[in-house]
């Protein structure tokens, strides 16, 4: 079994990724690297080049100017043609017998080829119409493009992989898909990890217990929760558990003075040795990784956090509850959650701290079992081997 491996960006460089689109690139370089340690040969059919023409940038700014609409020139149907075309011509020196695309509907959309196609995601777009803050206040066209786009390459899929039930219910929900060619498969955490039982032990060991560290990692405060993890931290220091707030990727916005206890870190570069070291630390430290999102399809972050044993603190939205299971790996809460709900967690947990520890231990064993690529790769390999 030879893959073609489709994405638009360059899968092992992520000197020019987005800051929001690390963690789905991240998954893609991750998946990469396991398939080929499962013996895999892979051809990467990558990067693609987005050929925008002056008429659709034209189209955006009149959708902005006269009806203040958004008008995404991504979604145009010519954008997924060219990438068709030029996928086409790259596999026209590949020996690829299955084409995988790790990113979403647009590389393949409109891709004809003899190989079966693979699309592994995360979500379907349509789904995040006006939920996510970019897919929001959308023009009808860019609506109706997404949703072509979507279907057409979930029509021409042989296999279509999502990472949560969520994700894959609302794709069968919005667009009919045979039920038979989806598939449910987490993608791992995006970091390297050696860690063992044994590891896991020395960090619970050499953690102090007071103060309590709260991790906050995401590039949108808002979407993410952050005003709700800075209450969450104001009253857990009001109540007389001592508490720090770290805030990674963003800074915070807030109409009052930072506390003295809210430590801003910016964005770390995790492809770097130094980043690497950073994280590290701040996952190995921390008590709890709080992600109180409005908004969210599955983190990357939240495995991320587990495979150093850091239970996740976040809420029943999108794709999170299947990856964060109550008093396993952590705890959801309702939206409509209030602030002392989270925090008389995190006191029980923080004054029974035999509790918190055996958390930790589970949360890690969620990571080997579910969130490990090698796991996944495993998984993977099996199932798209049978499509020949």
């Amino acid at each position: 079994m030879r893959l073609g491996y489709v994405t638009s960006y360059e899968v092992f460089d992520s000197s020019d990724w987005q800051k929001d689109l690390f963690g789905i690139r991240g998954a893609g370089s991750f998946l990469a690297k396991s398939l080929e340690n499962q013996s895999v040969p892979i051809d990467y059919i990558s990067p693609l080049k987005q050929n925008h023409r002056l008429v659709n940038r034209a189209k955006r700014k009149l959708y902005k100017k006269v009806f203040n609409k958004f008008y995404h020139c991504w979604a145009v149907p010519s954008i997924s043609k060219d990438y068709a075309l030029q996928v086409s011509q790259k596999l026209s020196n590949s020996q690829a017998e299955i084409i995988i695309c790790p990113e979403n509907a647009q590389p393949v959309a409109y891709l004809e080829c003899q190989q079966p196609i693979v699309i592994w995601t995360d979500a379907p777009q349509t789904a995040l119409i006006d939920w996510y803050p970019a897919f929001s206040n959308l023009c009808g066209e860019t609506k109706r493009h997404i949703y072509e786009m979507e279907k057409a390459a979930f029509d021409r899929s042989k296999l279509v992989i999502f990472i949560t039930d969520w994700a894959a219910e609302s794709a069968i929900k919005i667009y009919g898909i045979d039920r038979a060619k989806v598939k449910v498969i987490p993608w791992g955490a995006n970091i390297e990890c050696d860690r063992n039982t044994e590891t896991i032990n020395t960090i619970i060991e050499s953690k102090d217990r007071s103060p309590c560290k709260l991790l906050f990692i995401g590039v949108d405060w808002i979407r993410k929760g952050g005003d709700v993890a800075l209450e969450v931290a104001k009253q857990l220091n009001q109540s007389g558990l001592k508490t720090e707030l770290f805030v990674l990727g963003c800074q915070p916005i807030t109409n009052e003075p930072l506390p003295s206890f809210v430590k801003v870190l910016g964005f770390i570069d995790k492809s770097t040795d130094e980043g690497k070291a950073e994280m590290k630390k701040l996952f190995s430290e921390s008590h709890f990784l709080i992600m109180p999102s409005k908004a969210d399809c599955s983190p990357m972050v939240l495995s991320e956090a587990n495979s150093f044993g850091l239970p996740c603190l976040s809420t029943k939205v999108g794709g999170i509850p299947n990856i964060i299971i109550d008093n396993l790996n952590g705890k959801t809460f309702a939206l409509t959650a209030s602030i002392s709900e989270y925090c008389d967690c995190i006191t029980n947990l923080m004054n029974n701290y035999k509790d918190y520890q055996n958390l930790v231990r589970s949360s890690f064993n969620e990571y080997q079992n579910r969130f490990n690529w090698s796991v996944i790769g495993k998984q993977a390999k099996e199932l798209i081997s049978n499509l020949l």
